[in-house]
């Protein structure tokens, strides 16, 4: 790199430290979190509040700076938020919820924190990735500072027990899986994902994995022993049935359908002609493949989300092979997924009759726009981690250096439109902090990979790994086995 070229970065780099600084919210004269975005020049709307997902990489970043103050505050005025009663109105959050937001308000003359649990939210959609955020966040705070103590807290291990509880409770649903709604995640509008979505089974993989590190004091032992439970049940199923390479296209496109009973090869029942077996023909590198974003009766979403993938990749929810496929598949397919910004949420993007019916005609989900296959820069964190854990950092460096190209001259907008990425959003936020953050960890995890740990795992344990195994052996088809 050229000294100008080098300048340039550096000065790239300055203006996102002090966007960030500029970003961070206070309370009662404590930094407790920050901005969704700060930019002045236009009226906040609710971009005025903290997001618990969109703090996690502002977070990280600080854990990496040393500054833990704000994580801890953040982890501890979340916790007070949370709670803690059965809710006797059915329009009031459930006990253990995690809220979606909160801002800082002034209430007799004090401040005070408000929290969103989805009330006023678009569509009044509740949160369900903000405890699993939440759960990943205080791991990673842990990792960081080797401050067990704080985690250790009665009110904390309570928290967590909370977050369980309602992660684990029975349901109508007989799967491993969590079962939401649409809108419940990062793609937080009318997008088709209701069911079994992948970004939501490998944050509850990932925070269950969390929360199994953190539930040591006693009279934890019955969670821990459904975590437990509930650990190789998840792993085998997302590893089993959302997974798609040439292989399982080939099983998937002979099933039979309306099976019944235990010999059953199509557990799911999917129907051939539900599926575009010619486009994932030719989409398909030989050895690429990616996790399905989602399965269910009759059900198996063969697009392509990022967020899901990536971190089950960091999460060692994905095998070795697998996560080795998923990162093959980025590298040829490069033009449609990273393409001129990195990268993008989804692809492709629902378009015509059936854009019109999933999203509801959703004018800021018009195709290849926001959620319908924008590229958002924020993932590129999640890129890098992945990328690190698989050991293909050329991909992130790569990704990095065509995003810190654009991404000042651009003004730090939230998201990109269009195939490539190459168009502002319509209705992008300028200086996102999510996507200032994005870029700064994304650079600091390439720099020194020995940052990974703080979201990153150990190896699944020997047990786990071994049931995972046979349950996925148990269950797979005749097709899959030659």
């Amino acid at each position: 790199m050229q000294l100008n070229e080098l300048g340039e970065t550096e000065n790239i780099e300055n203006e996102a430290w002090q966007a960030l600084e500029n970003s961070i919210l206070y309370y009662q004269g404590r930094p407790v979190g920050t901005l969704a975005a700060y930019d002045p020049s236009v009226e906040a709307l609710n971009y005025d509040q903290c997001f618990i997902r969109d703090f996690v990489s502002s977070a990280l970043i600080f854990l990496i700076k040393g500054r833990t103050d704000i994580v801890r505050n953040f982890l501890e005025e979340t916790l007070k938020l949370q709670p803690k009663e059965k809710a006797l109105d059915a329009y009031k959050p459930g006990r253990g919820l995690i809220p979606a937001s909160f801002k800082v308000i002034s209430s007799d003359g004090e401040e005070v924190l408000e929290a969103d649990f989805g009330e006023h939210a678009i569509a009044r959609v509740t949160p369900v990735d903000s405890c699993l955020w939440w759960l990943i966040l205080l791991r990673a705070y842990v990792v960081a500072t080797n401050d067990y103590s704080l985690a250790y807290q009665p009110e904390f291990q309570k928290g967590i027990r909370l977050i369980m509880d309602i992660c684990l409770a029975n349901r109508f649903d007989m799967y491993p899986t969590l079962l939401v709604p649409d809108g419940a995640c990062m793609i937080d509008r009318r997008m088709g994902i209701y069911g079994h979505p992948l970004e939501i089974q490998v944050l509850f993989f990932t925070a269950l994995r969390a929360a199994r590190e953190l539930l040591v004091c006693r009279g934890n032992e019955e969670i821990v022993e459904a975590i437990d439970n509930r650990l190789p049940l998840l792993c085998g199923h997302i590893r089993q049935h959302y997974w798609i390479d040439i292989n399982r296209l080939n099983a998937i496109y002979r099933f039979k359908s309306e099976e019944y009973g235990k010999a059953a090869v199509n557990l799911f029942n999917i129907y051939a002609d539900s599926l575009p077996y010619y486009d994932l023909d030719k989409w398909l590198p030989k050895k690429g493949g990616y996790l399905a974003g989602n399965v269910g009766p009759s059900q198996l979403d063969t697009r392509f989300f990022s967020l899901g993938n990536l971190m089950a990749i960091v999460s060692d929810l994905a095998t070795e092979k697998q996560s080795q496929a998923i990162m093959n598949l980025i590298e040829k397919r490069w033009d449609d997924l990273v393409g001129d910004m990195p990268m993008k949420i989804c692809f492709p993007a629902l378009e015509h009759e059936e854009y019109r019916v999933v999203t509801g005609c959703d004018p800021k989900n018009i195709p290849w726009s926001y959620h319908n296959a924008g590229s958002w820069p924020v993932l590129m964190w999640m890129l890098a981690a992945a990328a690190v854990k698989t050991k293909r950092t050329s991909l992130a460096e790569k990704a990095i250096e065509i995003a810190q190209s654009r991404l000042g001259e651009d003004e730090w907008p939230e998201y990109y439109d269009g195939k490539k990425g190459r168009l502002i959003g319509k209705q992008a936020r300028k200086y996102q902090t999510w996507t200032i953050t994005g870029y700064l960890l994304a650079k600091e995890l390439i720099a020194n990979p020995a940052h990974l740990p703080l979201i990153s795992f150990d190896k699944l344990p020997a047990e786990v790994v071994s049931k995972a195994c046979e349950l996925e052996s148990n269950s797979v088809s005749p097709y899959l086995s030659r």
